[in-house]
């Protein structure tokens, strides 16, 4: 008794709410996009810390543990985006060695 292979066929779900709901599609970002954005947000927490340090100079802050907070925030995301750089160039020399 010879037995063929099932036909499996890619199914697609296509409905539409009946409440008029709309599905947003999902904005698909670029890496590049990613990594701007990344370095915007470490650069707003590093002005961050530079304002808090000027407050705290001025005597404009009363609760010193804000200015620390700010500083340690900025500080991390710095050695964070350094070690991301570390692994991307290390990634590119690890692809430049390989033999084709």
């Amino acid at each position: 008794m010879q037995m063929e292979p099932l036909q499996m066929t890619p199914v697609s779900m296509h409905a539409e709410s009946h409440l008029g709901e709309t599905k947003e599609q999902p904005v698909v970002k670029s890496f590049g996009e990613y990594l701007g954005d990344a370095l915007g947000k470490v650069n707003a927490l590093e002005k961050e810390a530079e304002r808090m340090d000027a407050a705290l100079a001025a005597g404009q802050v009363e609760d010193i543990s804000q200015v620390i907070v700010a500083g340690e925030k900025a500080d991390i995301a710095m050695q964070v985006t350094l070690q991301v750089r570390n692994r991307v160039v290390e990634a590119y020399q690890e692809i430049m060695r390989m033999q084709v």
